[in-house]
């Protein structure tokens, strides 16, 4: 399999490059989709639906007559002006692919055709479905993104199983990282503003000041972490938007803010955001008031442990026992979760650095990754799903 997928370098590049210098933001991918739809007809035998989510595409391999196993991608860019200078870059000011779902969407393509040939060949018996997905890196009016868009649609229904992968362009390349247990963060949000009179800066005693609030609240926020929670369970919060006044001797009458919430169990989850208000609530005791609203997003994703090791065996075949990055969870965020709350699943993350020394990290406008890892991300899926429709694998 890993033979294959490294004849098909070249496609996988080529589909890499094409999605690349053309990114779309979420729920915004039609031109992707075409693409991903149009692939898949021509790869042949696989049924394939589009507008799953509003902008996703599914693709189903096989009669079904058997387990299905789901494999996804996401295909959103970010609002992010690139500036890695490739000849393939952006060509949409202001949209860049900074996080790797461009590679995401080849690799499955390029899983695609592998599996394409197999299922003739070994006589496979079941189903793989594609999971094209929209809109990772945003949700909609609704507070829904697009994980919980397509399971809407019906994307993961009867799917037995789910796998995806991820990219790290800060892991060496022939590296993965995938473990069982938490691998992403629930992450909440919250806007709030504080609440006060304002005034002429030469006589703050005249009136109630917002800064002065700020000040204590900003302290109250920052001490939820380490007097607030349980210092053993994982749980962040940090401050990335404040903003007031507009002159420097006119004390503001509202200073808004934003900020994250990042946490694994629910428990946290919920503490987290009653102790936010409680924060806010030093606003008042100086004289103020304050406006809150916390928004829930993406829940913590859980690596089922059965198989996640399947793809660390895979992994460790293709690869050997060094390739596997024994780093711990962060807090980063997936709504990949929702889907492993559908079925098992289980996500890998694949080493894309360059290796020339320059960090090129996620979500930053010089992102890029080695290509090299195309072929090895598309050989990891479409192994892993061909062991466990021929029933190597058990859940």
């Amino acid at each position: 399999m890993l033979d294959r997928a490294r004849s098909l370098a070249d496609e996988l590049i080529r589909l890499r490059r094409d999605i690349h210098a053309h990114p779309e933001l979420s729920f915004q991918e039609t031109r992707t989709a075409a693409l991903v739809a149009d692939t898949l007809q021509e790869i042949g035998g696989i049924t394939v639906r589009t507008g799953v989510g509003r902008t996703g595409v599914v693709g189903d391999l096989g009669d079904g007559d058997g387990p299905t196993i789901a494999i996804r991608a996401d295909m959103d860019a970010l609002p992010i002006l690139e500036s890695s200078g490739q000849p393939y870059a952006s060509g949409s000011a202001g949209v860049m692919h900074a996080c790797g779902h461009d590679a995401h969407t080849a690799m499955l393509l390029g899983a695609a055709h592998l599996l394409r040939e197999r299922f003739a060949a070994d006589g496979l018996r079941g189903r793989v479905r594609f999971l094209f997905q929209p809109s990772e890196e945003a949700w909609d009016d609704e507070g829904k993104s697009g994980a919980p868009r397509m399971i809407d649609d019906g994307a993961m229904d009867g799917v037995d199983a789910v796998i995806a992968l991820h990219v790290d362009s800060t892991l060496p390349l022939g590296q993965v990282t995938i473990r069982s247990g938490w691998t992403s963060a629930a992450v909440d949000d919250f806007k709030a503003s504080i609440l006060g009179t304002g005034g002429h800066g030469a006589a703050p005693h005249e009136g109630t000041d917002t800064v002065l609030m700020l000040a204590a609240v900003i302290n109250a926020l920052y001490g939820i972490k380490s007097r607030r929670l349980d210092p053993v369970q994982p749980g962040v919060l940090s401050i990335g938007v404040v903003r007031g006044g507009n002159a420097s001797n006119v004390i503001p009458a509202e200073i808004y803010m934003e900020g994250t919430l990042r946490s694994y169990s629910e428990e946290v989850r919920t503490k987290l955001a009653e102790e936010v208000e409680r924060a806010f609530g030093v606003a008042r005791a100086l004289g103020g008031d304050y406006r809150l609203k916390v928004t829930r997003g993406y829940p913590a994703g859980w690596n089922d442990e059965r198989v996640a090791g399947w793809m660390q065996g895979v992994s460790r075949e293709y690869l050997g026992d060094a390739a596997l990055d024994p780093s711990p969870a962060g807090l980063g965020a997936e709504d990949f979760s929702y889907m492993c709350q559908k079925a098992p699943g289980a996500m890998l993350m694949l080493g894309a650095a360059i290796g020339d020394g320059v960090v090129r990290a996620h979500h930053t406008p010089i992102f890029d990754i080695d290509e090299r890892c195309l072929p090895t991300g598309s050989a990891i899926l479409a192994e892993t799903a061909l062991r466990f429709l021929k029933g190597q694998l058990k859940l």
